[in-house]
This record gives structure tokens, sequence and C-alpha cells, in this order.
């Protein structure tokens, strides 16, 4: 259990993980806005707690991996690579333009500390299946991460690695489904419903908890009792809302990918340093 310290410290962490990825976007004047910010919570529990890792040493054989199978949400975790060490700040100035080692979908042959190149939605959950028998079999005994989102759950892929995963009892697999109930151009109901997405996940032979993905005391109690669960893989259904942190995004159906402007970007980030 996290102290109330600890919390403090995360939500302010996470703050600042949201004032990169908009300053980023805004900078282009476009990006996947809406799946990057309903992760960033995820992201900063992750990187400030629970995942070892090293940025001195992007490839460290004996480290966590995290594979963001959404890559479209990039650029929270470019802001959250940025702010952990990774590489320097100014990179996240480049997102997306020419040259950049910062592409809009999360690539491993340009970004350090980016674990798997992703962006073909699906591929990612058996990418992270085959990392985590990689590690098995190689005898690392680290944990292997995987974030899916709800649009991208509609893929058949994402259930054949499912089966697989349950089938060879991938204890050191953790997958989180950011549930923020939209995808690229409608609500996740109005094209394919998945609930009870939980439900499920667990026929499929996994540890299932759902939980609020902003709340950092629930996904670290979550991360906790998944690390616990030795005999299957887990999967945390994260209940999230799109765009969240970012005021011009919230409650609209067209957040995924817009527009941000220098102004919409300075009041967006005013009115994040008035939480602090």
């Amino acid at each position: 259990m996290l102290n109330e310290a600890e919390v403090k410290a995360l939500q302010k962490k996470a703050i600042d993980i949201r004032k990169l990825t908009i300053g980023a976007i805004a900078n282009l004047g476009a990006g996947h806005i809406g799946g990057a910010m309903s992760i960033v919570e995820l992201l900063t529990i992750l990187y400030h707690k629970w995942m070892q890792v090293d940025p001195t040493d992007p490839k460290k054989v004996d480290r966590d991996k995290l594979v963001v199978s959404k890559g479209h949400s990039g650029p929270a975790v470019y802001a959250t690579l940025a702010d952990k060490g990774f590489f320097p700040l100014e990179w996240l100035d480049t997102l997306n333009q020419g040259g950049t080692n910062l592409p809009s979908h999360c690539d491993m042959n340009k970004t350090p500390g980016v674990d798997f190149t992703t962006g073909s939605l699906g591929q990612g959950s058996s990418a992270a299946v085959g990392i985590a028998l990689g590690n098995r079999y190689q005898g690392i005994e680290r944990f292997t991460y995987l974030v899916l989102g709800d649009g991208e759950s509609q893929e058949g892929q994402v259930w054949e690695a499912a089966m697989s995963a349950a089938q060879f009892k991938l204890g050191k697999l953790i997958a989180f489904t950011d549930y923020n109930k939209q995808q690229l151009d409608d609500y996740c109901d109005n094209i394919m419903g998945m609930d009870p997405l939980d439900e499920k996940w667990a026929s499929f032979g996994w540890h299932v908890q759902k939980i609020d993905g902003h709340d950092f005391n629930a996904l670290d109690a979550a991360i906790e009792a998944a690390q616990a669960e030795t005999k299957k893989p887990s999967m945390i259904v994260l209940d999230t809302v799109k765009s969240k942190g970012y005021c011009f995004g919230e409650g609209i159906k067209g957040n995924h990918s817009m527009g941000i402007n220098t102004e919409q970007a300075s009041e967006a980030i005013a009115k994040l340093e008035s939480e602090v």
C-alpha cells in the first residue's frame, strides 16, 4: 500500500508527464492525445515504482520490458522515458518530424527504452507472449508488461495470444487494457462492444482484475497481486478516461488524434499546474 507522500509524489509526476506530452504534441500541431493521456498513471507507476530498468543501459538483459501494443500512445511513452532520463528532454520537440528518434508510433530501433516496435494493432500481444517465453527459456526472472487498447481488443490476434499465454502459464506476463471506451472514430460499443471484457479474459484462463486506471493505490495493489500470481498470466482492466488531463479533449468523440495549438496547450498545462 502506498503512503500519502508516495501517492502525492506519483500524482505530481503524472502531471509532469502530461505536461510534457501536451507540449510535444502542440509543438507538432497535432497528434494522438487521447490514448496517450489515458495511460499516464499506468506509465508513471510502472517506471517510478515497479519496473526494473536502467536509463543508462536501456538494453540491459536483466530488465523488465514493456510492450505498448497501442503504439499510438507513443507521445506519453516518450515523455515518460525522457523524464526518467533515457534520452534528453529536448528530443520531445522533434516528435514525429523528419529525422526524429520519436516517430508517431513506438519504434525500438529509434528510441532508447522502447522494447518493441508497435502500431499494427494486435501484434504487440503476440510479441509480449514471445518475450515472456524467451525470458523463461533463458532463465531471466523479470516481468513482461503489455498495454492493449480496448478498440485494439477487437483484433483476433489478441485472443490467439491470450490462449497461448494461458497455455504456457506465463505468470511473468502482466497485461493492461486501457478501457477508455473509445477508439479511432467512435465509441467502442458502436463498433464492436467488448463487455464484459474482464469476464472474457477470465474465460481465457487469465488472472483478471478491473480497477480505476487513474487511481495510484488501485494500480499499486493490482500490480502487486498480479506479480504474486505465478501460474497464470494477468490482465488488469483499467477503467480510464480518454484524453484524461487534456481539458480540450476530455468528453468528446474526436479526441483520438486532434490538433493542438500553443494557446490550447498553455491553457491545458496551466490547468494541470493548478492541481499540484
